[in-house]
């Protein structure tokens, strides 16, 4: 959960890496589903019924379904709406945007990240950088010849209405606070912060009080999200272990970067106890999410890429058993997002985009 413009430029920009990597079957060889030179679904993408294209233009990630799954909130920096960084959008979940514009949810001020769905289906969190700068902040992408993402000490987590009104601030610490996602029970927003002095995962109640820090390692913590039953939480994370490394991360971090080149998933309970690591893969292993069952985990990696793309889907048991390989595209799938019921699948891919850098969402109904 990060900022769009700077995730896709990581196709072009992530170093090789030369120690071994455990492996899939390379399965490629498409099956066209529609007409023309791109594809919707592969061949070996057997967990995908049918699959429907919800966007056609610019960068459009992070789709999360209401609680009825009626309705989902995504980002996009679509020129074509008018926007020049990431914005908040509503959509019913049928709908799809090739000749239409949704509305947008957000001010249309600074930059947004990571909007979720309270459990009322009437409002949603995210977070913001408008109370500092009503202007989009500058993306840098690169620091001494490496790949970063900004971390803004601007952002900010609001609660607003579907008619895009912020009705309730729920942090002001300094420094940044973002990437919140709710429990599918309810109760509980888990989301990232620097409040601490690194990048550090938290818990509060839905009005922002009780706030719990809940990881303490060196490392950046984030893109959280609760099972199914509220009881696991499951994020990505950096952990520089090296002096130098330690060093590059404290450095960066202090002007407001970090590197997320090198990420692996990790669980725990949702109070932060019985932290464990779930992959040893390398490479960037990031975007998590539980899948129906709360048994697997769906997530996005680069682990068999040997010059930074391409990102697959990939489904791995909470025991860190079981590593399937889940979409077989050949530049970026990420983001993915299941449906309330189980029924369905929201994520983001370079699929269908005629060769363009534009990153789409799709909904798949998922088979099992």
């Amino acid at each position: 959960m990060k900022t769009l413009a700077s995730l896709f430029i990581l196709l072009a920009f992530f170093s090789c890496k030369t120690e071994s990597k455990k492996t899939l079957p390379d399965k490629d060889k498409p099956v066209s589903v529609m007409a023309g030179s791109d594809t919707l679904i592969y061949e070996e993408e057997k967990h995908f019924k049918s699959i429907r294209q919800v966007t056609f233009g610019g960068d459009n990630a992070e789709a999360y379904w209401s609680f009825d799954d009626s309705k989902l909130v995504f980002q996009s920096n679509n020129a074509a709406w008018g926007m020049q960084c990431d914005q908040m959008f509503l959509m019913k979940s049928e709908e799809t945007f090739k000749d239409s514009q949704p509305p947008m949810i957000s001010t249309g001020m600074g930059r947004t990240t990571c909007a979720y769905f309270l459990p009322d289906n009437e409002h949603i969190v995210y977070a913001s950088t408008h109370l500092v700068n009503k202007e989009c902040p500058e993306v840098p992408l690169r620091k001494n010849g490496k790949y970063v993402w900004p971390v803004y000490d601007s952002f900010d987590i609001f609660v607003a209405d579907l008619n895009g009104n912020v009705v309730t601030q729920l942090t002001n610490e300094p420094g940044y606070d973002a990437e919140a996602t709710v429990s599918p029970q309810g109760d509980k927003i888990v989301f990232t912060s620097t409040r601490s002095g690194d990048l550090e995962l938290y818990t509060m109640n839905l009005d922002g009080t009780e706030v719990l820090q809940i990881t303490d390692e060196l490392g950046y913590d984030g893109g959280a999200f609760f099972s199914p039953d509220g009881t696991k939480i499951i994020f990505r994370a950096s952990r520089p272990k090296t002096d130098e490394a330690i060093t590059e991360y404290k450095e960066l971090l202090a002007q407001g970067l970090v590197q997320p080149t090198e990420m692996e998933l990790f669980i725990c309970n949702s109070d932060g106890s019985d932290l464990k690591q779930l992959t040893f893969l390398g490479n960037a292993n990031w975007s998590p999410f539980f899948h129906p069952s709360g048994e697997k985990i769906l997530f996005s990696s680069n682990f068999e890429a040997e010059k930074g793309f391409p990102f697959n889907l990939y489904l791995i048991d909470i025991d860190g058993k079981n590593l399937e390989r889940v979409t077989h595209g050949k530049t970026f799938d990420a983001f993915p997002v299941f449906s309330n019921n189980g029924k369905f699948l929201a994520f983001s891919s370079n699929r269908n985009n005629g060769g363009t850098r534009d990153t789409n969402l799709f909904i798949a109904e998922w088979r099992d």
